[in-house]
């Protein structure tokens, strides 16, 4: 299964994110312009923004935090992680349950 923010690459799950800083609580958005929209009350200061948003997906998708990996874009809002032991068709439901 593949949508454009999300897609099985090998044995892990590639997730497209665009990440809002600052954004008063820890929540998914839904999915807009093919990413899946997340917001962290964290501020982008020493990667505090990239570790909310890492937790938060791990949380979600019901996978170790250890599971989630951010393979692109650290100091960009449009990131992309990397999440094992998950299938993508299972994560693509979780995250979408859990949006707002």
């Amino acid at each position: 299964m593949a949508t454009g923010w999300i897609a099985q690459h090998g044995d892990a799950v590639m997730v497209h994110v665009r990440v809002t800083p600052k954004g008063g609580r820890n929540a998914i958005d839904g999915v807009k312009q093919d990413r899946l929209r997340i917001r962290v009350a964290a501020a982008p200061a020493d990667g505090a923004a990239n570790e909310a948003a890492r937790k938060l997906i791990a949380k979600a998708g019901g996978v170790p935090r250890s599971n989630v990996e951010l393979v692109r874009g650290a100091r960009s809002r449009e990131k992309t992680f990397s999440v094992a032991g998950i299938a993508a068709g299972a994560l693509e439901k979780r995250l979408s349950e859990r949006a707002r």
